[in-house]
Parts: structure tokens; C-alpha cells; sequence
């Protein structure tokens, strides 16, 4: 680093304004009358008009740290401590609960991750927004309202006056979530915090957000704190980075100083565990390979599990020097739309429509596109969970439309399906091993109890999981382990195909490398056949030998996962690959 650069930055440093300064910062949570800490001493600080990022696992502590700041923590089983937390030069440590709220939504604002959660669903929207305006100011009603449906206008949500009375359930993810955003900004705070804001969101839609968020701090010079597990999302709005791991923050600097020079295995894993962009690997390092020593570098990764050309030639003759395991022939679902006395079908929403492919035996065949293309209505349209309108599923020479309820129940032994939401796909009150049990029971029913119990304890093995878990309930398992117990009832009637509805798509990068690698692992020594379905092409390049692109029910292109990729030839697609969040000009670590 040349002396010059550094005395820029000093500059550049010194004659920002500081909002936020965090000194010393822990936190200790009770539990069964024990205490333990989560939160050990760290520091951060938030410029006026820059955002800092703070980047780490599920567990690591960023979004307690800034609900610890924000005094929204339970008192009752929570111990906050601080040798100071200064707003603008003001000690708000030691605020109670009336000081904070007059600061709460007024100086410091928050987006939270999950807006169906953090909306009121019995409240219309511009309702929940003017109730933060006339808590903070003396204003009347209509003069609230109007500045609602400004601020609805300066979000970009359509139709803002129609949206100011409508329910939470009537919009999408984008619009609750802009929603959200103009919640955050209604009385013009000084720092903004978004948590998670983009995590469950389309590419495209989180493109958008995160547009929208740099231009709102652009024109209101606010500082911003964006808590994410996503480096890639980091490089495209932060100015800082704090990666922290465990409580503590194990890297602190610019954000191209993180990114082109991370100096931490911690940080070095989190940058490698998602699926690049320009290279096609057979294993996905992990955060944990980093941490014990095993990858040092981004070059050594490259060197040790890049996939040649040749390999992948080779791979994809043999799949498709075979007949089709599944042929699906003009496949559609239209829902009617009903409207008058008589209750009578004036028109359709094509969920799906006219769709045509194969799928081949060991196959992966990535299903892609925004939210409501109609890629996990196609999914389980497949299944006959949703029941086609028309069109012809044929699987293993045999016409799935034509089966009738026993012979449907043979077929779904031979095709399984695993949800985007690992926790409601499991009963809370059953123990993993009985879940897993369960469809041993409905398909192999010849077996005894002793039977299906080796059975499990041999299936959480090939997961991943230990003997022990048996007899525990979802609730004790973290995200990751739990979609690793819902793979293991896919797996446990032993099925040809398998359908992953965007599995990975709400887990951490870190742990999304864990399952990704272990549905590849299981693929290649069960010889599996995959659909999976996801909004994030990195993602599905990684997995997948051919991509399916949707739009509006309608399948948009069709073609080998790298050609999708590097020479998309719709323009549809080329939107969906320009939305990923990238780290642009990344160098070569060493």
C-alpha cells in the first residue's frame, strides 16, 4: 500500500461525520438459569452517507449486535454491556425504554428480514406506515396519509394509493418489502439498518432493492448498516466491511481491501463457499475446509476441483446416449378466473403453459426464473400434486396423468420432493426419526420397526447427521441440518428423481455450499436424477448439466448450463444472469 494511498484514506477518514460509535460491545443471553455470552467486546462505527456491511454466518452475532443498539433485545433474559454506544455524541446505552423510542424509527431506523413477519396482516400498509409518522410527529391524518403515498411513489411501488389500502397478503415479496423500506424512511432517520433485506428475494428484485436502497441514502445523506451472509450482496452497496464469526470480528476494512485481499480464512471461505461465475468446480469449498487448513487460496481451490472441459464432454455423452427417464409433452396448469352472479370463467392465469422437455437418468436439469415464472407450479404439476390441466407427464415409459390413486402412490415411491422451507416441512412434534420413518412405513410396509430404525440411522449417516439426532425434534437442528433431514426422507424410498424446490435458496452461503455438495455427493454414488428449481443461476450452473429458463409460465430457453450461462440468447435471460450480485474485478487470492 503506497504511503500516498494511505494518507487519502486517513483523510478520507477523518473528515467524515460520525453518526454511530459501538465500543466494547456484549452480550449474554439466559438460558436454563446460565449465561452465556454470544457477543464478545467488538466495535464498529457508521459514517454519514457511507454504508457499512457486516457480513457473517447465521449464529455470528451481527443482527443481535444492532437490535443491541437498538435496545429491541428482552431485557428479562438478556444482558446488554457497552463502554459506549454514541449517537451523534450522545450515550444511548444508558437510555430506558421512553428515551429510546422517541429515537427508535426517528434517528435510527430498521428494515427487517422477513416482511410478511414484520407486517401486521389484519392492517392495511399505508396504515402501518402513518402509524410510525404520528407517533414521532405532530401531524394530521390526510397530511400523513399524502406523505405515505410520497414515500410509497419514492420506493417505486405501482399504484401507491392502491397499495396504501391493501393487506400485506395482496402484495409480493418486492412490494412488502419496499413496503418496509418506506416504513424505515418515514421520519427521515439519520441510520438505517437493514437486516437481510434481499435475502429471500429474486436476483432481479434484489438488483432492485438494492438500487433503491443507494439512491435513498444518496438523497438523504443517511448512514446505513446492511447485515448480510452474502459477500457478493456486500460488494455491490457497501463502502466498509466487518466480517464477524462467533461474536467476535475477525476482519475489518474497506470493501475492496475485503474482497480482492482477505486476510482471514474465515472471510477467505465465505468469499470461495458461493458458486462462481466464471469457473465450473465439482465441489463447493467450505467455510469450514478454510477454517482447518485445507484450502489456503483461491488458486489452490481452482487447481484441486476445477471440472475440464474434457470431463464434463465425456460426463454429458454418457447421460444423453440414453432414453429419457421423463418426457414431459405440452405440460399446462391454468387457473380460472371467476367473476359476476353466475360465477362464470372469463379468463385464466397461465401458470404453466405448453411446457416441453426431456430429463435423462443421472441428469440435473436447472429450472430458473422470478417469482411466479411458474417453475414450482411445473415442479409439482410433475408429481401430480398439483393436477394438470393438460399435456402428458411420461416417466420411466409409463403415463403418470393416466395413474389412478394406488398406482400414483407407487409412482411418487420413484419421485420425490424436497421444499424450500426445511422447518414447515416437518411435523414439530414428531422426532426426525419417525419423520424419516414415515414413508418407509407407507412404502415398505413388510419391514419391522428394527428394519426401518437401521434404516434411518443409515440414511442420517449418508446426510450427514449422527445416530444420536434420532430422537430429537426440528426445532433443536439449525437450518442446514434441517434440509439435511428433509433429503433424508426423500432418500428413504430410494427414488430415480429427485425435485428440489429452491432448497438452499433461504440458507447461509456457508451452508448452502454443505447441501449443495451433498446432493452432488448423493447424485453421483446413487445415481440420482435431479429438478432443481431455483431464482439463482449461480447457483443452478453449479448444479445443473442443462437450465430451464421460465417466464409467465412459458419456457424461454432451453440449453446446456454453461452455454445458458456465458451465451444466453433471450433477452430475458441475459436480465436474470445481469442481476446476480458479483464481485466485479475480483483478483486471484493468495
Amino acid at each position: 500500500m503506497s504511503f500516498h494511498y494511505l494518507c487519502t484514506e486517513v483523510q478520507k477518514h477523518y473528515f467524515m461525520e460520525q453518526l454511530l460509535q459501538v465500543n466494547n460491545l456484549r452480550i449474554k443471553f439466559c438460558h436454563d438459569n446460565e449465561w452465556t455470552e454470544v457477543v464478545h467486546g467488538i466495535n464498529f462505527e457508521v459514517f454519514r452517507g457511507k454504508t457499512l456491511g457486516i457480513v457473517g454466518e447465521s449464529g455470528s452475532g451481527k443482527s443481535v449486535s444492532c437490535l443491541a443498539v437498538m435496545k429491541l433485545l428482552d431485557e428479562k433474559h438478556c444482558h446488554i454491556d457497552a463502554d459506549n454506544i454514541s449517537l451523534e455524541g450522545s450515550d444511548i446505552s444508558k437510555y430506558n425504554d421512553h428515551e429510546m423510542s422517541e429515537i427508535r424509527g426517528k434517528r435510527i431506523a430498521m428494515i427487517f428480514q422477513e416482511p410478511m413477519t414484520s407486517l401486521n396482516p389484519v392492517l392495511r400498509c399505508g396504515f402501518q406506515v402513518m402509524e410510525t409518522i404520528l407517533t414521532h410527529e405532530k401531524i394530521d391524518n390526510e397530511k400523513a396519509k399524502q406523505r405515505v403515498i410520497h414515500l410509497f411513489e419514492k420506493v417505486k411501488l405501482p399504484r401507491p394509493a392502491t397499495i396504501f389500502n391493501s393487506y400485506p397478503h395482496e402484495l409480493s415479496g418486492g412490494q412488502k418489502q419496499r413496503v418496509m423500506i418506506a416504513m424505515a424512511l418515514a421520519c427521515n432517520p439519520q441510520i438505517l439498518i437493514a437486516d437481510e433485506p434481499t435475502t429471500a428475494l429474486d436476483v432481479t428484485i434484489q438488483k432492485e432493492i438494492l438500487a433503491l436502497l443507494r439512491d435513498l441514502q444518496k438523497d438523504n445523506d443517511m448512514g446505513m448498516i446492511f447485515i448480510t451472509h452474502d459477500l457478493g450482496v456486500v460488494a455491490e452497496i457497501a463502502d466498509y466491511v466487518t466480517v464477524m464469526h462467533n461474536g467476535t470480528i475477525v476482519e475489518h476494512g474497506t470493501v475492496s481491501e475485503i474482497l480482492q485481499n482477505p486476510k482471514e480464512p474465515y472471510t477467505k471461505g465465505l468469499l470461495a463457499c458461493r458458486p462462481p461465475v466464471d469457473i465450473r468446480l465439482r465441489h463447493l469449498p467450505t467455510v469450514k475446509e478454510y477454517l482447518d487448513g485445507i484450502w489456503k487460496d483461491e488458486r489452490q481451490v481452482i487447481e484441486k476441483l476445477s471440472i475440464s472441459s474434457q470431463e464434463r464432454t465425456e460426463r454429458l455423452r454418457k447421460i444423453y446416449s440414453q432414453k429419457p427417464l421423463l418426457k414431459i409433452e405440452h405440460l399446462s396448469k391454468w387457473y380460472p378466473i371467476r367473476k359476476g352472479l353466475f360465477n362464470r370463467t372469463t379468463d385464466y392465469v397461465k401458470a404453466v403453459d405448453d411446457v416441453c422437455f426431456d430429463l435423462y437418468p443421472g441428469e440435473t436439469l436447472g429450472l430458473v426464473g422470478e417469482s411466479g415464472c411458474g417453475k414450482t407450479t411445473l415442479g409439482r404439476t410433475i408429481l401430480r400434486l398439483i393436477e394438470p390441466t393438460s399435456g402428458k407427464i411420461i416417466f420411466n415409459n409409463i403415463d403418470v396423468t393416466a395413474l389412478n390413486s394406488k398406482e400414483l402412490r407407487h409412482f411418487r415411491k420413484q419421485a420425490q420432493i424436497v421444499f424450500q422451507d426445511p422447518y414447515s416441512s416437518l411435523n414439530p412434534y414428531m422426532t426426525i426419526g419417525d419423520a424419516i420413518a414415515e414413508p418407509i412405513m407407507i412404502h415398505r410396509p413388510e419391514l419391522d420397526a428394527f428394519k426401518r430404525r437401521d434404516m434411518v440411522f443409515e440414511l442420517l449417516e449418508k446426510v450427514g447427521l449422527k445416530d444420536e439426532h434420532y430422537k430429537r425434534y426440528p426445532h433443536e437442528f439449525s437450518g442446514g441440518q434441517r434440509q439435511r433431514i428433509c433429503i433424508a426422507r426423500a432418500l428413504a424410498v430410494n427414488p430415480k428423481m429427485i425435485i428440489c424446490d429452491e432448497s438452499v435458496s433461504a440458507l447461509d452461503v456457508s451452508v448452502q455450499a454443505q447441501v449443495l455438495n451433498l446432493l452432488n455427493e448423493l447424485k453421483n454414488n446413487m445415481g440420482f436424477t435431479y429438478i432443481f428449481i431455483s431464482h439463482d443461476l449461480s447457483v443452478v450452473r453449479f448444479m445443473s448439466d442443462r437450465i430451464l429458463v421460465m417466464y409467465n409460465g412459458k419456457p424461454v430457453e432451453l440449453n446446456d448450463a454453461d452455454k445458458v450461462f456465458n451465451e444466453p440468447e433471450k433477452e430475458y435471460t441475459k436480465k436474470l444472469i445481469s442481476a446476480l450480485p458479483g464481485i466485479k474485478d475480483r483478483k486471484t487470492m493468495s
